[in-house]
């Protein structure tokens, strides 16, 4: 029975994880966990508004700010552990090969954005998820050996298509587009994260990335901290998809559940 237990707890891992290796950084893992408790703190404010119960202004001012910073640092901190993990398969993986495995893992996280695209249009219709932000990790880690060759040139290459999304936020474009940062007049998604210009923030961090971990390895030393509840952040942050992937369901139904026994 243990046995089965471990099996299956091992499947599991293999399903919601793209990390393949168990050499970790936990500055890394904390900062995921930081950004997943940050979304969680987001997204339980934006369904107390979508239910009515409370009126808090969650598409402007601090916590519009707020939301885009999560989003930077969920980007960031993949595109930063894409030139780790090249690091320790390129000796292995070459040419096709190096290409099929970024397939696999950012289609894997594209293939859950299409879910999330599913449930949504059945359950809220009008503003379900186009091109959300698992759509955009997914398809960042399947571009990743375009951009893997230019190394720490990925702070510059993203910087342009992040400064590409100005003369875009003025431009009409046909609903086929809406993946790019282009969209029509009426337009409306709740997790809307295009290509520009998000693509960029990933490359910025695989840029930084390149930077304090080359050939995968820590090149600066860090303080030997341990705060109370530092491990279980950490932990979040080593299973920020599966977290990503149940939160909202488990918020609503605290919430509907929470509204049904009000007075």
């Amino acid at each position: 029975m243990n046995r089965d237990l471990l099996a299956l707890s091992a499947r599991l891992q293999g399903l919601f994880s793209t990390h393949t290796s168990p050499r970790r950084f936990r500055e890394i893992d904390f900062l995921r966990g930081v950004a997943i408790v940050m979304m969680i703190l987001y997204h339980v404010l934006f369904d107390l508004t979508f239910f009515g119960v409370a009126a808090i202004d969650v598409s402007g001012g601090f916590w519009r700010v707020f939301a885009l910073a999560t989003a930077s640092m969920f980007i960031a901190l993949a595109g930063l552990s894409l030139p780790i993990s090249y690091a320790r398969r390129k000796d292995r993986e070459t040419g096709r090969a190096l290409w099929l495995d970024y397939a696999r893992r950012g289609g894997k996280i594209f293939g859950f954005g299409l879910l999330a695209t599913l449930a949504t249009w059945i359950f809220i219709g009008d503003g379900f998820i186009v091109f959300g932000i698992l759509h955009l990790l997914g398809t960042a880690i399947i571009l990743a050996p375009l951009f893997l060759r230019f190394g720490r040139w990925n702070l510059v290459v993203g910087a342009g298509i992040v400064l590409a999304a100005l003369p875009l936020n003025r431009i009409v474009g046909p609903y086929w587009l809406v993946p790019l940062g282009i969209h029509p007049a009426v337009f409306y998604s709740v997790d809307y994260v295009p290509l520009i210009p998000w693509l960029g923030v990933a490359l910025i961090g695989m840029g930084v990335g390149f930077l304090l971990y080359p050939d995968g390895k820590r090149r600066f030393v860090l303080p030997a901290l341990n705060p109370a509840g530092s491990e279980f952040v950490c932990a979040m942050g080593r299973n920020s998809l599966l977290i990503y992937l149940v939160h909202q369901p488990v918020i609503v139904a605290l919430l509907l559940a929470w509204m049904a026994l009000m007075p």
